[in-house]
């Protein structure tokens, strides 16, 4: 007959008892960070990108695996499921995922500017006040925070959805270019430079229409993480915000501009330089508008109003009290 020594019995339990709860938050210190995107590698994350690719991770003490993101792909639910743990999602999701028990909080804002607008022919559709969309043919995408964001407007502005008709839009855009909508979404700093191009191109004038310029204050990208993380992993958090937001500050100094559009190359080789370099100054304009505002600043105002238009639309069914959630990274 042979006995176990109760120390080493003891010591073992611990020791699995630790590598359990480890593996329950999803990351310990022998492992590699993940990190979501909420799209693809493009422009839009030129920051994620440089800081990555530029040693601001590693300067930090970490390793990170910048996953790019899409329809299949969603941060919120990788970060609950512990595959991820830190992502970028977009508010009105965010604010979604809460209501339903998610438990994750922000750590960062990185567009200050929503750039999110409607792309238009000035000549067809003219366009000076909100009053000017009655009549107008308006793409939206259902389900989408255009859509959210287009009919807040029209209830800031007491205009009626009979006064316009609300086109569902999806990725192709030959509805607009074939004039059969007068207004399409689409992302300024993104899709803008391309779309606006190829209607120039053709020898028609474009413009566009920003919510934001009329009231319509609304949070696009921001950073993202666990409550276990943010629990248990601090100093890892705020190590990863500190070279997240060191390679945004980086990227968008006009310094750095040509190391920013390769960088982003060697992500995205599909879309022309110059086409990057005017969407890598337009990103500019939205991640930092005014010199006095900090990079990753949480706009609180502007997320209380995302929930409360959300409320308004009974997309949520309550609030949720979004500021208990805001964690602004320092």
């Amino acid at each position: 007959m042979s006995f176990r020594n109760p120390v080493k019995v003891l010591l073992l339990s611990i020791l699995s008892g630790f590598i359990l709860l480890s593996s329950a938050f999803g990351w310990e210190e022998s492992q590699d960070i993940a990190y979501r995107l909420k799209w693809l590698a493009n422009t839009s994350t030129v920051g994620d990108l440089y800081a990555d690719a530029r040693g601001m991770f590693a300067e930090n003490g970490l390793k990170v695996l910048v996953k790019p993101g899409g329809p299949e792909r969603d941060a919120i639910k990788e970060l609950e499921l512990g595959r991820a743990q830190f992502g970028v999602a977009s508010a009105d999701q965010i604010i979604r995922a809460l209501s339903k028990g998610a438990k994750i909080y922000v750590l960062a804002q990185i567009f200050q500017v929503n750039p999110l607008q409607w792309i238009y022919r000035p000549d067809k559709s003219p366009l000076d006040k909100p009053a000017d969309l009655k009549g107008k043919i308006v793409g939206i995408t259902y389900g989408g925070i255009d859509e959210n964001i287009m009919k807040a407007l029209l209830s800031k502005y007491r205009i009626s959805e009979s006064d316009l008709t609300l086109y569902s839009v999806r990725y192709d855009f030959t509805p607009f270019y074939q004039r059969k909508v007068d207004l399409w979404p689409i992302y300024r700093n993104a899709q803008g430079p391309i779309i606006g191009n190829k209607i120039r191109d053709a020898g028609e004038k474009i413009d566009y229409f920003d919510p934001d310029a009329h009231g319509i204050h609304t949070v696009a990208n921001s950073v993202i993480t666990s409550e276990e993380v943010l629990n248990h992993h601090p100093q890892m958090a705020a190590r990863f915000m500190s070279a997240l937001i060191k390679g945004w500050e980086l990227s968008m100094d006009p310094v750095n501009a040509e190391k920013a559009v390769q960088t982003i190359r060697q992500f995205d080789r599909d879309t022309d330089e110059d086409i990057i370099r005017e969407q890598l100054a337009l990103t500019r304009q939205f991640v930092k508008p005014r010199k006095d505002v900090p990079f990753g600043r949480i706009d609180v105002p502007a997320w209380k109003q995302t929930e409360e238009m959300m409320v308004a639309q009974k997309l949520i069914l309550r609030p949720i009290g979004i500021d208990k959630y805001l964690k602004q990274a320092k």
